[in-house]
């Protein structure tokens, strides 16, 4: 019987960190590593990949608690969300979900910055920064700051969802770091909000039964689908912006591969986004948000499958 009570506490928590999103932010950091060590022919130690990985999924765990802890009055009012582990009462008190996910938060700055002892000083110092810039946007900016007030509230707090690309490629070199790791990170940012877009415009109702102005429930559908259908057309022409880029000794980064890739998936989702437009619909922007995660792990798949052919 105690087995069986801690094995569900333990299925809570974990539920609790939203582990859909932070599996694939965790992919994004392990996909930026290996473009970068494939692209300057770096060994990454097995203490780094731990570090990076456990930091990552740790720090982004620990935002997903941490907002959900916020969200918890609302979240018990939307239908949606009113399942989750703290509006059901799954956990109680509330405060044990804050205390996890700062707990959470600790270990994630700790794995970052202690990449120093394992990659280099510089590369934990800036694995360290983007971890606490990322917290900090997901949770102070986004979430306590800007979700219940403003509609630019996923563009603004979106920042955070290229900090995971940066850890990743920071904990394996620092040459290109601001050029191929900033596109890589700009690849995340920029297909969040039409990611949240697209999800907000299938719950537009829950959203506006609490008063949260996300940018697609608060306009009409028509409007909401050209908003998208542009986002996704900025998205998608940004993503052809690793295949121009060079390394310092003129080499391409990246190559056909990666650009036909890019090309083919971005017109799957330009084609949806079409869709939206045509026929504003819940069906529509469902789909169009079902394919929105898989285009990016394509997108990352890509990058090392093209680096690593180089």
């Amino acid at each position: 019987m105690q087995k069986t009570e801690t094995g569900s506490k333990i299925k809570t928590y974990y539920e609790l960190t939203k582990p859909k999103i932070w599996y694939l932010l965790v992919f994004t950091a392990f996909g930026a590593a290996i473009t970068a060590s494939n692209i300057y022919e770096i060994s990454i130690s097995p203490a780094t990949w731990a570090l990076m990985i456990l930091g990552v999924a740790a720090g982004s765990a620990s935002a997903n608690t941490l907002t959900n802890y916020h969200d918890r009055d609302i979240d018990a009012i939307m239908e949606r969300t009113k399942g989750r582990p703290l509006p059901s009462g799954r956990i109680s008190p509330p405060e044990r979900a804050r205390d996890f996910g700062l707990v959470l938060a600790a270990i994630s700055l700790a794995c970052a910055f202690a990449i120093s002892y394992t990659a280099g000083f510089w590369n934990g110092i800036w694995a360290g920064i983007f971890m606490s810039f990322g917290l900090v946007n997901n949770i102070v900016v986004y979430s306590l700051t800007l979700k219940r007030r403003s509609q630019l509230n996923i563009i603004l707090g979106g920042f955070c969802g290229g900090s995971p690309v940066m850890i990743g490629y920071a904990a394996a070199t620092l040459q290109g770091l601001w050029d191929l790791g900033l596109v890589m990170a700009g690849l995340v940012f920029i297909w969040i909000p039409m990611h949240i877009w697209a999800l907000t415009l299938h719950f537009k109702d829950d959203y506006n039964k609490v008063n949260v102005p996300m940018l697609t429930a608060v306009h009409s559908e028509k409007t909401s689908a050209r908003v998208i259908a542009a986002s996704t057309l900025v998205m998608v022409l940004f993503s052809i912006v690793p295949f121009f880029l060079t390394t310092a000794s003129g080499e391409p980064v990246m190559r056909e591969i990666y650009l036909y890739t890019a090309i083919a998936s971005g017109a799957l989702m330009l084609a949806l986004s079409f869709w939206v437009i045509a026929k504003p619909s819940e069906k529509a922007s469902w789909m169009l948000f079902k394919f929105s995660s898989p285009y990016l792990a394509v997108l990352f798949i890509a990058l090392m499958v093209d680096s690593a052919l180089r």
